[in-house]
């Protein structure tokens, strides 16, 4: 359980949360703390007062994969194979199970046409999939995903979203606009100007949104 207690930073103001294992998105207008929830729970930033904890442990001592709305800001070496292989060199992974743990990883993406390309040649969808294949490659605890769905396409964003939900990831936290893919997922928040609104089972969450931008088609037209 991702427990959140008192938490303020900026913008942000949760009083209590509790976020279960599985697949989460979190929905919101520009600027409500979506990406700031993100940041938190990575540990990338540390709250002003208040706490979050992961299954009882702080963010920074949690293993964590992250993957950037703009996917150029992930990259850091010029061949997706020493991109997607960096985090298991970075803790000194045994030189002969590195290529094994790329390839398995690849594999479950799809993309092992991409590990011999220069990043700088690859689309913004495909530079997205090479940094999530770099995020999942060492197992994370978390898995943070900010907006990655804007540049992949549907049907690539199912197959995601399908490899998300069967990973040995204990916590997927994503952020959508897109309220397909946040149907689909496990557990569901909605933020408004930093503070929390819904969260619970999207079933219940979107009852509460008819005739709002966050309805999904998909229930409109009861698919």
């Amino acid at each position: 359980m991702i427990d959140i207690c008192d938490l303020r930073y900026r913008l942000l103001h949760i009083d209590h949360l509790k976020i279960p294992r599985g697949v989460t998105t979190i929905i919101g207008s520009n600027g409500s703390g979506k990406t700031t929830l993100l940041r938190l729970s990575a540990g990338i930033a540390v709250p002003e007062s208040g706490t979050i904890l992961i299954d009882g442990v702080p963010p920074r001592e949690t293993e964590a994969g992250w993957v950037n709305e703009f996917p150029d800001r992930n990259i850091l070496f010029s061949i997706a194979y020493d991109e997607i292989a960096s985090p298991l060199r970075f803790r000194h992974t045994a030189t002969d199970e590195i290529p094994l743990k790329v390839n398995a990883v690849v594999e479950r993406l799809g993309i092992r046409h991409l590990i011999s390309r220069k990043v700088r040649e690859l689309s913004c969808g495909e530079k997205v999939l090479v940094a999530l294949a770099a995020a999942l490659v060492c197992t994370p605890g978390i898995l943070l995903l900010d907006e990655y769905d804007t540049h992949i396409d549907g049907a690539r964003c199912s197959q995601i979203g399908h490899l998300l939900s069967a990973s040995e990831c204990g916590y997927v936290l994503r952020c959508s606009q897109n309220m397909e893919t946040a149907a689909t997922s496990d557990f569901l928040i909605l933020l408004d100007k930093g503070n929390l609104v819904h969260a619970g089972d999207p079933i219940e969450v979107f009852a509460h949104l008819s005739g709002t931008p966050y309805y999904p088609m998909s229930l409109k037209v009861g698919l």
